[in-house]
């Protein structure tokens, strides 16, 4: 029997750091699901003084700053806090995390909905750490595949409404004010019914009460955003989710005026969408190590921060995924142990890390049954090959 991985059962946050295998992971929650120019240039400053340099991107649109010490971590909290990049009040960290889907602008439901529960962060109930809420209300949901406990949605009907994970269907509301009400409602509802025990929304066994029927349909998704340019700027994507913060710095540069960035919204998609200003004909300049096309086959692979990163993690996960974006052209899942962190769904290839080797499931997840095991990183690739996988 394989050891079963060490799960937390909580988030990091900023003023709660998780130790890990390189430092303190410090998890940065960009207010409204963006930063401004020079928000994004002060967390780039920050990661380099206080903490490695590296900054990740996560699933749930948050960033990563790694390599934090016990030493630097005071440092720190004051200069995120002095740049607006952290509130100054350690139990706002405690509230939900909220889910923009990204592309909104000023005036849609989306932030309007975001700034009313921001304003009522106190009336949620108090729940497990990984509740997150997903504010999707733009014409078409586009964060569906994304881990959310509560959704607010738009509905087939043009509507809004509101739905809990683990249900197809939601409850219709009539308005923003009736969305916030209905969703803090659900958040009580949810704790009184024993929400604790089960964690999630999706492992909780409660009937939904009387007053939240799942009776409305949402709308049909819409597409992620695309890579490349955008009306609002440039989309641009970081491999497996990690990036330099000299990388990120470059990316804000105004190198072809009269371009100019304004903004820069996270998705939960690995992407950035850096808003510019820009004149018809001018481009954002291509930034090497970032990822600038659809057709990149790196964008199909998921791969967690691995060794030496986790402390759970017995091998190092991205050289391999490097080598693999040049082999695979389907889902590929590369874990560091059998815990799954990177994807929760299965994936067509999933290589889970155990003893310095990789053992190989075949679409599956990572605590799924493996067809091969104890694989070097060549012999993945040779095994890869003789499958026919390339």
């Amino acid at each position: 029997m394989l050891p079963s991985p060490r799960i937390k059962g909580w988030c990091p946050g900023a003023w709660r750091p998780m130790a890990t295998g390189d430092g303190l992971l410090v998890r940065v929650r960009p207010p409204m699901g963006e930063l401004s120019r020079q928000q994004m240039l002060a967390l780039c400053e920050a990661a380099e003084t206080f903490g490695s340099g590296l900054i990740e991107l996560t699933s749930r649109a948050n960033f990563q700053l790694r390599g934090v010490t016990d030493t630097t971590w005071p440092s720190l909290m004051a200069f995120l806090v002095e740049h607006q990049l952290v509130s100054a009040d350690p139990e706002a960290e405690r509230q939900p995390q909220l889910m923009l889907a990204p592309h909104w602008q000023a005036g849609d439901d989306s932030p309007t909905i975001a700034s009313r529960l921001q304003t009522r962060g106190s009336e949620l109930a108090a729940m497990p750490g990984k509740v997150g809420i997903a504010i999707d209300a733009g014409k078409a949901p586009v964060l569906c595949d994304s881990a959310a406990d509560f959704r607010i949605e738009r509905s087939m009907e043009g509507g809004l409404l509101v739905r809990c994970d683990g249900y197809a269907l939601g409850t219709a509301v009539s308005d923003v004010e009736a969305a916030v009400e209905q969703l803090i409602r659900l958040t009580h509802w949810f704790v009184e019914s024993g929400g604790w025990d089960a964690g999630r929304m999706r492992r909780h066994k409660a009937p939904l009460p009387e007053w939240a029927p799942a009776d409305t349909a949402p709308a049909a998704s819409g597409a992620k955003l695309a890579l490349g340019s955008h009306p609002a700027g440039q989309v641009v994507g970081l491999p497996f989710g990690r990036a330099t913060a000299s990388m990120l710095r470059e990316m804000l540069r105004e190198l072809v005026a009269p371009a100019s960035v304004t903004a820069v919204q996270v998705t939960p998609w690995r992407r950035l969408l850096v808003k510019q200003k820009l004149v018809q004909g001018d481009a954002a300049p291509a930034v090497d190590g970032l990822i600038r096309h659809n057709s990149d086959l790196r964008l199909s692979i998921d791969a967690c921060p691995g060794a030496p990163y986790c402390e759970q993690a017995s091998v190092a996960t991205h050289p391999l995924a490097e080598r693999l974006s040049g082999l695979k052209n389907s889902s590929v899942h590369i874990s560091g142990c059998a815990k799954g962190c990177a994807r929760q769904q299965p994936a067509a290839l999933c290589l889970v890390g155990r003893d310095g080797r990789f053992d190989v499931i075949i679409n599956g997840r990572a605590d799924s049954a493996p067809k091969a095991t104890g694989l070097s990183e060549s012999e993945v690739i040779s095994y890869l090959e003789n499958l026919g996988a390339s």
